[in-house]
């Protein structure tokens, strides 16, 4: 070997020793340690969850110490507090509070139609049973002695929904008149069912977009059966769904609600009881999308007004709308923040309680905060003052709120706060985190730089490991769920974050961002999704990450990972194939790579109806002979959520464009990131491409 050889491989040698420190079975069985060590049993004062009594100004939580957990009663007109350490008494608290819970359904795979065989539903006054016998509307008095049809001419084919609403003065009856279409279904094989030895076909009602959808027409009858009121359908005629009806208090007609087939047209609907004729109450449009799951709505007494939010100024907010004729009366909240939740209309002190995120502009504008205004828009009050992510819980009586903050680098406070003005009444808990702090914890680090246009900040989270070295490289790992429909970067203190604690313990640092078309920020921000899935806001996480990287030599920006699941499979995989220069590898579990294979609800809703070019465009199944950098796909044989044919198109594809990459199928297995097995072939994925190293030996590696 020539001497400029020789020293052309020192570099390569050294990086050689840099990375046999990382990956090894010593790293593995630390990073499967850290649940354990992260765990609510190293961590105190944190847990408050109150329970406020109905009626009154005491409230009680448990308490987590280092001496076990206690029962806290306060009571707030007094500022006094009662600590009951008896076992048995916080025992039975909390099993009296399990007891209201309501019984969660063991039916998973049965077909459940809800608009068929319900109970008889009682008249207001006991009288009458309302009830559907042979697709018909029927009552019957509760002696039994008389019996009447309200509606004809139904089928099986175009029936009347169970769901029977009375009338306030109980004259009249209110349901929907449906017309079904036909139903799609998703099949299961489950290959290895644990109580016999054959496998299992299971079927799921799963309807996909552009599929037909049933169509209701809201209906009227009198108790009498002499008025039977079928509406024009004209404003609510090209349905994804209508929900409804309700009555209105004066029993002057029923209220619905029309959400139309792409999601463009939202309208609550008013239906007179004396001649059938429909008006819009207000009528919300958008040239993209309406988040319909989003829309708040509260119709004042006497029915003249209603309160309705709306992202029309590019910001959710809360408006004042004239029921007469759908116009703004009064924009409530303006400026450029969200309105996130609103808690309570209370149309006594005509006084709105909600919570917000953007108004501080000096902090990250999706902390959440917490506020009352008038109807009329003025003396808006913050009620949980201080930097932190808030969430609050308020006493019957509005009079307090408890309320707990913290950040990811910031442990939780729970104080007892005034809801007149936010003022801290009582300090109820400051956390400990000293015993996770001996176990090597330390917090993620909160990122902020630019995405794409070079000036919106994105915010994000760095983890890096426990054992980080300023001076070595390390990897990077991006875990991506971009949605949309939410933020997803965690905003709260949190011990230990699945995504994150134990991969980066492997040599890595793991990133998560929150991109362009995620929600929160604007409509304008979140509206870069619409049609365009496969965007998934990359190049906005290759900017931060960029700039992360620029602040901190030590992350390795040539090995770049990147994992996810359901939409982050879809994103993870998406990012492989059109950013190959960037990322080097993808893990992708569970996803949804073409959204005309996914269930029509979160798909129309972000790529609009009738299907068009842009699914194709956006298929992860369309682009899979793009694939140039290593790949894992993974699914769960009974996914339930994502159909898990989506993910073998895609390996079909990948096979018929000669590309290598690997399969994991996880037997039994539902909507999944790949459970235990799956998370052990993450890490050695991981490991090996990124580090460069052989991983582990599975026999060498202890699980948690």
């Amino acid at each position: 070997m020539t001497r400029h050889t020789l020293l052309s491989a020192i570099p390569l040698l050294l990086y050689s020793i840099t990375l046999s420190a990382q990956g090894t079975a010593e790293d593995y069985n630390r990073a499967n340690s850290l649940r354990d060590k992260y765990s609510s049993r190293n961590y105190f004062y944190t847990n408050a969850n109150p329970r406020w009594q109905q009626d009154s100004d005491t409230f009680w939580y448990v308490r987590n110490t280092p001496d076990g957990d206690v029962l806290v009663t306060v009571d707030a007109a007094t500022l006094t507090e009662t600590v009951e350490r008896d076992k048995a008494v916080l025992e039975a608290k909390l099993k009296e509070e399990r007891d209201k819970l309501p019984r969660p359904s063991t039916r998973h795979w049965m077909e459940v139609d809800d608009e068929k065989g319900s109970a008889p539903v009682p008249s207001p006054d006991g009288k009458w049973l309302a009830f559907i016998k042979n697709d018909n509307v029927f009552v019957r008095s509760t002696d039994g002695k008389e019996e009447r049809q309200l509606s004809t001419l139904s089928t099986a084919g175009n029936y009347y929904s169970s769901y029977i609403q009375w009338s306030p003065d109980g004259k009249y009856l209110a349901t929907c008149r449906i017309h079904p279409a036909e139903k799609r279904y998703v099949y299961y094989v489950e290959s290895s069912p644990t109580d016999q030895l054959q496998p299992k076909l299971h079927k799921q009602e799963y309807a996909k977009p552009g599929d037909e959808l049933r169509f209701k027409v809201p209906c009227i009858f009198s108790l009498d059966g002499t008025q039977r009121l079928i509406p024009d359908t004209r404003l609510f005629s090209n349905q994804f769904d209508l929900y409804g009806p309700s009555w209105r208090e004066d029993s002057k007609g029923i209220t619905f609600e029309y959400n139309e087939r792409g999601h463009k047209v939202y309208r609550i609907l008013e239906m007179s009881a004396a001649d059938g004729s429909v008006r819009p109450l207000v009528e919300e449009t958008n040239d993209k999308y309406i988040f319909y799951n989003r829309l708040f709505r509260h119709i004042l007494k006497g029915g003249t007004q209603l309160i309705w939010s709306s992202e029309r100024d590019n910001y959710n907010h809360l408006y004042l709308i004239n029921t007469k004729d759908g116009s703004v009366a009064k924009q409530i909240t303006c400026g450029q923040w969200y309105v996130r939740q609103v808690i309570k209309v209370d149309e006594d002190t005509k006084q709105i309680y909600f919570s917000a995120s953007g108004v501080n502009k000096d902090e990250d504008p999706y902390l959440i905060h917490y506020y009352r205004i008038g109807f009329d828009g003025k003396n808006m009050t913050c009620l949980t003052p201080g930097e932190g992510h808030h969430k609050a819980w308020f006493s019957s009586s509005m009079k307090y709120l408890v309320d707990q903050y913290s950040m990811v680098n910031k442990a939780p406070v729970t104080v007892l706060r005034s809801a007149a003005d936010g003022t801290i009444l009582m300090t109820l808990d400051k956390a400990d985190i000293s015993r996770l702090e001996a176990e090597g914890w330390t917090a993620p680090e909160p990122f902020v730089a630019p995405g794409r246009d070079g000036k919106t900040p994105m915010y994000g989270i760095i983890q890096r490991p426990t054992n980080f070295d300023p001076t070595k490289k390390y990897p990077v790992i991006e875990y991506i769920y971009q949605g949309p429909g939410d933020q997803y970067v965690p905003k709260s203190f949190q011990a230990y974050n699945w995504w994150t604690t134990s991969l980066a313990e492997l040599g890595f640092i793991v990133v998560m961002i929150d991109g362009m078309g995620t929600s929160f920020r604007s409509r304008s921000f979140e509206n870069v999704c619409y049609k365009n899935l496969r965007d998934a806001a990359i190049p906005d996480h290759i900017a931060w990450i960029r700039a992360a990287a620029a602040k901190y030599p030590y992350m390795d920006i040539d090995r770049v990972g990147i994992y996810g699941m359901s939409a982050g499979g879809q994103e993870s995989l998406s990012a492989l194939l059109h950013f190959p220069d960037f990322y080097k590898c993808a893990y992708s579990a569970c996803g949804c790579h073409d959204n005309r294979m996914d269930k029509i609800w979160w798909n129309e809703q972000w790529m609009g109806y009738p299907v068009d070019e842009h699914y194709k465009e956006s298929s992860n199944v369309e682009n899979a002979h793009l694939l140039k950098r290593p790949l894992m796909l993974v699914v769960g044989e009974m996914d339930d959520n994502v159909d898990p044919a989506s993910t073998m198109q895609v390996a079909a594809a990948l096979i018929k464009a000669n590309k290598d990459f690997e399969l994991v199928v996880i037997p039994g297995a539902r909507h999944t990131m790949g459970e235990a097995y799956g998370e052990h072939k993450r890490y050695d994925f991981f490991v090996k491409h990124l580090l460069g190293v052989n991983p582990p030996q599975w026999e060498d590696v202890k699980q948690d």
